[in-house]
């Protein structure tokens, strides 16, 4: 319940933090209790009369003492205005204030706030158009400037935010945006703290949550993708290949000199293909004259007599 004094700035709210629960106590005990009084008075008496009076004065000095007595949370400061002038800050805890002259207009909370904030379909430098999430952490360190330099601080924040963040995208490309974010995010806080400093606010960080760009563009990054991770298996093969090569050649250089060396590894490499049951080996007959392999059946026999009979 809200009532409201048609002659004065004040509005008493039952349900105000900052009226500790004391005053509402007392003013409702005086109150009851010159209602009382006020039933039984004769106005004719004047002994009733002298009551009446310091009743009324009674009542008085509790609706006063409602309007004065404000307590402010440990994080809390209040901007109190004299006959509209700034007189000074007050709080945290028990204070008083003067009624009809003094008013506490607003309360400045000293905690670290939390704004999110965004830009939608904002162009980058390349022309890409994509929305980005971000998150402020902000904190009034001056409560006279964040009350009497700006109309609503915490709307002017979120909007100075919002203003930096088109601002920074406009001036990066997308690959810069997806992959640059810590510096993204530290351009987006010094900006934004040189706007709000002279607001008594101050930045302590700005983080990007998500950058999301078009699914034509998504789609076709993914292929480009693709096709990077293939032509980079293709070139490590090449590379594989040419050192699989090398290595041939110099093996030959070996084997050129050394025909003997050459005519065992044939026969090695048949008797290891043979011990496989079931193995067909094909060698070409140019191969069978030049390692001089004209024993090849005979070797076959022996590796066919090698393997195990089956039960």
């Amino acid at each position: 319940m809200n009532t409201r004094f048609t002659k004065s700035n004040f509005k008493i709210n039952m349900n105000d933090p900052h009226i500790p629960p004391i005053a509402w106590f007392v003013f409702a005990i005086i109150l009851i209790g010159s209602i009382k009084v006020a039933l039984l008075l004769d106005a004719r008496n004047v002994s009733d009369l002298v009551i009446g009076g310091t009743v009324l004065a009674l009542t008085g000095i509790a609706t006063y003492f409602l309007f004065a007595i404000k307590v402010a949370s440990q994080w809390e400061k209040a901007i109190v205005l004299r006959l509209g002038k700034f007189k000074g800050l007050k709080g945290p805890g028990l204070f008083w204030l003067i009624p009809i002259i003094d008013t506490a207009v607003m309360w400045i909370d000293h905690r670290v706030t939390v704004t999110s904030f965004s830009a939608e379909k904002t162009l980058t430098r390349d022309t890409v158009p994509v929305d980005v999430d971000a998150v402020l952490f902000w904190v009034v360190w001056d409560a006279e400037k964040a009350a009497l330099e700006v109309n609503d601080y915490q709307s002017a924040i979120s909007w100075a935010a919002q203003t930096a963040l088109r601002e920074i995208i406009g001036q990066m490309t997308l690959a810069d945006i997806l992959v640059g974010r810590v510096k993204m995010d530290a351009e987006l806080q010094k900006i934004i703290d040189e706007r709000t400093t002279p607001w008594g606010v101050t930045v302590q960080s700005v983080e990007i949550r998500d950058v999301v760009i078009p699914q034509v563009l998504e789609d076709a990054m993914s292929r480009q993708a693709q096709a990077e991770r293939e032509r980079q298996a293709r070139v490590i093969l090449g590379e594989s290949e040419k050192q699989i090569a090398a290595s041939f050649a110099e093996a030959s250089q070996a084997y050129a000199d050394n025909p003997t060396a050459l005519h065992l590894r044939a026969m090695n490499m048949l008797f290891e293909g043979l011990k496989e049951k079931g193995a067909l080996v094909i060698v070409p007959s140019s191969a069978v004259d030049t390692m001089n392999l004209g024993g090849m059946s005979g070797i076959v026999s022996m590796a066919q007599n090698n393997l195990p009979k089956e039960k």
